[in-house]
């Protein structure tokens, strides 16, 4: 699916109807949905528990915090792309305190175009770290395979008397001959020999 087919779910973590309704009616149906909106931090992380979202917008100053813990937490803990919008006042401070956990930060009052912007800077920064999570699931579940045929070849040494090369190429052969990944293969040795164990 390319990017521009994409579309993005959004939670909008902000006490005013005003942004509220200016910001939904500016992000297009076609790019962006569902779209909630929540009132602040408590029901925010209520909602998340709920279901999960690809971006989340805060707008500053949350009735029951600031705002920038929660943009912090949430782009570090679950990686969603995260977007706060602040006063120009309180911009500088703001943005040194979340850019380094790749919060975007915008000032408020912000025009269309801009939003517009920042949206498009948070979908490409969701599709990098949903190939990130693809490939990090991937190294894992190879690590996984390694483990199980570590533990393999060691039941195979140990019970069968064969040297480490001698237990790999069997459980290769198996893979093979049975057209089995070689994890299966693993899973079935570690068990046949546990169950001889617990006998």
């Amino acid at each position: 699916m390319s990017l521009r087919e994409q579309v993005y779910s959004v939670l909008i973590v902000s006490d005013s109807q005003k942004f509220n309704s200016s910001l939904t009616s500016a992000l297009p149906e076609k790019k962006y949905g569902p779209i909630k909106v929540v009132p602040g931090v408590g029901a925010c992380k209520r909602e998340l528990l709920e279901r999960s979202y690809d971006i989340v917008i805060i707008n500053t100053p949350l009735p029951d915090d600031y705002g920038s813990r929660l943009a912090i937490d949430l782009a570090s803990d679950i990686g969603l792309g995260v977007l706060i919008f602040v006063k120009s006042e309180n911009f500088s401070a703001v943005y040194d305190q979340v850019t380094e956990y790749g919060v975007l930060t915008v000032s408020k009052p912000a025009n269309g175009q801009m939003v517009l912007q920042s949206m498009l800077l948070l979908c490409a920064t969701r599709e990098r770290l949903r190939r990130m999570e693809k490939k990090t699931a991937s190294i894992e579940e190879k690590m996984e395979e390694i483990r199980l045929t570590n533990r393999a070849k060691w039941a195979l040494i140990d019970n069968l008397g064969m040297n480490e090369a001698e237990a790999h190429k069997y459980i290769e052969k198996q893979a093979m001959d049975r057209c089995m990944p070689k994890k299966r293969i693993a899973e079935e040795i570690i068990e046949k020999y546990d169950r001889r164990e617990k006998q």
